[in-house]
């Protein structure tokens, strides 16, 4: 069976568009700025311009209003920037198919399957199409998601109704089968009952609702003041129009704006930036979990090893022979073929192709008569296949489910298991094989043959060159990597030895059968490996590292590890071994099976989270000297007004990309992944981080207040003054931006890296400001006056100290923490 040509399958993709239902398309133009209509900065700004307008001042009124279209252009571009990085993952985060195409098995986005394709579907699989059974074995749908029915339905081949039909959306738990596709998208049943397959999680993280409420205090907090502001204006100036506008600034000033669109800005880009590591995340709430992961369990095959999987010998009664030449794979043919004719011809998996590779040559093609499978209760799988006529029963498996199917002596079992252990101690993978004559009737289960004992084989699948420098760097970090894997303890040290795994105990899943959950935990304090593990005891060791505290991480595939994947805090499926069932239990999904990106995910969430923090202490200590300047001539009479609402746009247009873009696209700190991992417990930005911005807000506005002061000293006008204090305000957050973007490099480190937000945006804000000191126009929109440029350095003077003391701060507190 060749499946469909390349070209034919191009043509019906043409013909009957992806294999997806309809989904909310992107915002226009239109909605995004009615999604600015309703924020109450829009309103400020737009009771501020009406305010103007009403009083004549159309220069100022129209300026404010028209502000309304810049912010709506920032805001559209950091929609669009959100909605691509969106997108991709909804692309990357669809059910994926195995269909035939031009002879040969291909993994495709499920999107793309089309009406004709035939789908190689097995245990665990979200099947992506409508279709009819061409062939099936031992094969199970769960329907439930149609039908609403839990009990799993049996399939058979070879018909037209129901028995031969799948679905789109229902899930295979037991079983292989060939569909041939008949319906995509919503000519399918799924499709027809208009539920949604592709979307993106969007649950509250406790990171969103801890700013929740830091946001909802603000707010509350800024009507206060604002109303305490207008109070006051009013009772010591009796001006109830500049009390108005006053009021209005200083909720402008006040209102926490950013840190709501900083928050959905960087957990967007910071998912998509995840899956450019080939990292999909599929719930933002592991993007800050990542940074907290003291312990990663991680299966071997495929994450730790190539899966790429070769037989090195075969051991035929007390004889090693080597398949390294011609004259071993002779001598050893006897052996291969047995393991061949229990094997598939159409299997993907590695170890099974090993073998067929091995045995090329040695197996005639035949037909299936029966198949028994391999399950968790017998490690041995069973093929009755009919060649030339001749009916062969041939079995391969792990050696102590052959050895218990051959019902072997004591002393046979022994002199096997030292052949095992020695080939296990060589970091190779044994198997057994055995072969049995067809009684008159077919037995219901493999135990009920007389199979006879051929020999073992022995594989290797070399470790991936990449791993012992990714353990290095989580052991660096201080996550502990612990590896659980189905194979014999003396492969799992082998391997651990050559990944670099740190020396502790090693606990099989015999022993773990035996170990209460009290003295699993104790258990589980020293194991760096758990060989022989079954796939449910994963979920055991999973719950025991966590009742010690652990915040866990943890890879699986099958369907047998979603109980697991589920309970870890970090649960990680295999993107291209893995289940369906898998990957929608887990919070990431490894595009490429690499255990070098679970790394790449931890460094990344790990700076995600740093950035988010700086952002959140930039906005609030910039706001802090904006809001004192805002309310300081509503208490002192003799004062002139300082920051007009206009002014305050002109800052939250620096403000708004700089923490949402800039912050976002700083480089990793130094020394990321030489630190520990980050205390879950921990509130984000507490006590300590809110008095060290406000610290940093009450230097800045010190400093612009010591500006303010001596310009009024030298008795310039308002619009000089004003003009001087301006500028000493934007020159204060230039240097404030450059020191809280990373809390390991110097100002001058930061301004020379290659993040390109942040020079775009400092250059536009310093080029406007030298605007609006330059041009009389614009001068006189902003109610400034320029005095002479000699008198603007008491604010490049202030600024420059504000630097200082920052950087000294940041040098001081760096040299604190090493000692």
């Amino acid at each position: 069976m060749r499946g469909l040509p390349s070209s034919a399958a191009a043509a019906a993709f043409l013909k009957w568009g992806p294999n997806e239902l309809p989904s909310a398309r992107p915002k226009s133009v239109f909605g995004v700025a009615f999604q600015v209509v309703k924020e109450p900065m829009f309103l400020l700004l737009l009771a501020c311009g009406s305010v103007y307008l009403a009083l004549g001042d159309y220069q100022e009124g129209l300026i404010l209003l028209s502000s309304i279209l810049l912010i709506i252009g920032i805001t559209f571009y950091q929609y669009q920037k959100t909605e691509h990085a969106l997108n991709a993952l909804r692309q990357l985060a669809s059910p994926r198919a195995l269909v035939l195409r031009d002879g040969k098995p291909q993994r495709i986005p499920g999107r793309e399957v089309v009406p004709g394709d035939v789908l190689m579907v097995r245990e665990g699989d979200r099947i992506a199409a409508d279709g009819l059974l061409l062939e099936c074995v031992n094969l199970v749908v769960d329907e439930s998601i149609l039908t609403g029915e839990s009990v799993p339905v049996e399939k058979k081949s070879g018909g037209s109704d129901e028995k031969a039909t799948v679905f789109s959306g229902s899930l295979v738990v037991q079983g292989t089968g060939l569909v041939e596709v008949t319906a995509t998208g919503v000519r399918s049943q799924f499709g027809k009952i208009g539920a949604s397959l592709s979307h993106v999680e969007t649950e509250e993280t406790r990171l969103q609702a801890e700013l929740k409420v830091l946001i909802r205090r603000l707010a509350i907090g800024g009507i206060a003041i604002s109303a305490l502001v207008f109070v006051a204006f009013y009772l010591t100036r009796h001006d109830w129009v500049a009390a108005l506008l006053t009021s209005l600034s200083s909720s402008m000033a006040i209102l926490p704006e950013e840190f709501p669109v900083v928050l959905t800005v960087f957990l967007a880009l910071g998912a998509w930036r995840m899956s450019k590591k080939n990292v999909l995340t599929r719930r933002p709430v592991a993007i800050e979990t990542l940074g907290a992961a003291t312990v990663l369990c991680t299966d071997k095959t495929g994450t730790l090893t190539q899966n790429k999987m070769k037989v090195m010998a075969v051991v035929r009664r007390d004889e090693q022979i080597s398949l390294l030449d011609a004259a071993g794979r002779n001598r050893a043919q006897d052996v291969l073929r047995w393991a061949a004719h229990a094997t598939a011809a159409d299997t993907l998996e590695p170890m099974e192709r090993a073998i067929l590779e091995a045995a090329a040559g040695e197996k005639q093609a035949g037909r299936l008569i029966k198949e028994y499978a391999l399950s968790h209760e017998l490690l041995a799988m069973t093929r009755v296949v009919d060649v030339a006529g001749e009916t062969i029963v041939a079995t391969k498996g792990a050696p102590e489910a052959i050895m218990l199917l051959c019902k072997m002596s004591a002393a046979e079992t022994h002199a096997i298991q030292t052949h095992v252990e020695r080939l296990a101690a060589e970091g190779l993978r044994v198997i057994a094989v055995a072969s049995a004559v067809r009684p008159e009737a077919l037995p219901d289960r493999q135990q009920d043959f007389s199979f006879e004992y051929k020999g073992l084989l022995a594989l290797q699948d070399p470790i991936r060159p990449e791993v012992p420098t990714a353990i290095g760097e989580c052991q660096q970090a201080g996550v502990r990597v612990v590896m659980i894997t189905g194979d014999f303890p003396a492969t799992a040290r082998s391997i651990g030895s050559q990944i670099g795994l740190a020396a502790g105990t090693l606990i099989t899943g015999a022993e773990i059968e035996h170990l209460a959950d009290g003295e699993l935990r104790q258990a589980v304090q020293k194991a760096t490996i758990f060989a022989r593990v079954k796939p449910e005891q994963k979920l055991r060791i999973v719950q025991a590292l966590k009742a010690n505290g652990e915040v866990v991480a943890m890879t699986g595939d099958g369907v047998n590890d979603a109980p697991a994947l589920k309970a870890a805090h970090i649960g990680i499926a295999m993107g291209n071994k893995g289940t369906d069932v898998a990957r929608e239990a887990s919070s990431l999904v490894l595009l490429d099976d690499h255990f070098a990106s679970i790394v790449n995910a931890i460094r990344l969430g790990r700076r995600i989270y740093d950035n988010l923090q700086k952002a959140m202490s930039y906005i609030m200590a910039i706001h802090i000297p904006i809001i004192g300047l805002t309310l300081l001539p509503a208490f002192f009479t003799q004062l002139p007004i300082l920051l007009l609402p206009l002014h305050i746009v002109f800052l939250e247009l620096i403000i708004d990309p700089i923490c949402s873009i800039a912050f976002e696209s700083e480089a990793d700190e130094k020394g990321l992944m030489q630190r520990p991992p980050r205390n879950p417990a921990k509130t984000f930005f507490g006590r300590e981080k809110i008095q060290q911005s406000v610290g940093y807000g009450l230097l800045s506005f010190a400093t612009v207040l010591a500006v303010y002061f001596a310009s009024l000293g030298e008795g310039h006008t308002d619009a000089e003054v004003r003009a001087i204090a301006f500028t000493s305000l934007v020159l204060i957050n230039v240097a404030l931006i450059v020191t809280l973007l990373s809390k390991s490099r110097s100002f001058w480190e930061v301004v020379l890296e290659h993040n390109t937000a942040l020079r775009v945006i400092l250059t536009v804000a310093v080029g406007l400001l030298l605007a609006l000191l330059s041009f009389p126009a614009l001068q006189r929109f902003f109610k400034f006056h320029n005095p002479g440029w000699a008198h603007f350095i008491p604010a490049v003077v202030g600024s420059l100290l504000v630097l200082i003391i920052l950087e000294s701060v940041k040098w001081y507190r760096l040299r604190h923490a090493k000692t």
